[in-house]
């Protein structure tokens, strides 16, 4: 099992940015893919990006390309989601989660392990 711990949620107003940290203990070496995702009131929870820990490969969700960036320091353990030119509709809980199956999914049931979350407001 991977514990998973967020941070770097806040406030902030439509145009600027904040970094989501997310730090994975435990069984971590099983993990092949770090991924956030995210959930607004009323609605299902989204895939965001995600990244291989192996390959360097990552991924994401069309309306945050080339907005959002995913990175990951595997000797911290942590996985970064760096968010620029944010959006009120980015506004959402965001969930740092892993996913110890070898192919890659956007589907959140392929993934194991979970953190609490963080809330990002984005205020027009």
């Amino acid at each position: 099992q991977v514990q998973l711990v967020e941070s770097g949620g806040g406030l902030v107003q439509a145009g600027g940015s904040l970094r989501l940290s997310c730090a994975a203990s435990g069984r971590t070496f099983s993990s092949y893919h770090m991924g956030w995702f995210r959930q607004a009131p009323g609605k299902e929870r989204e895939f965001v990006a995600a990244i291989s820990w192996s390959g360097g490969n990552s991924y994401y969700l069309a309306s945050v390309k080339g907005r959002f960036t995913i990175s990951g320091d595997n000797a911290k353990n942590t996985v970064y989601l760096q968010m620029n030119s944010l959006k009120p509709e980015d506004t959402a809980v965001y969930y740092c989660a892993a996913n110890t199956k070898p192919l890659f999914s956007s589907d959140p049931k392929r993934f194991d392990s979970w953190g609490q979350g963080t809330q990002v407001t984005v205020s027009s």
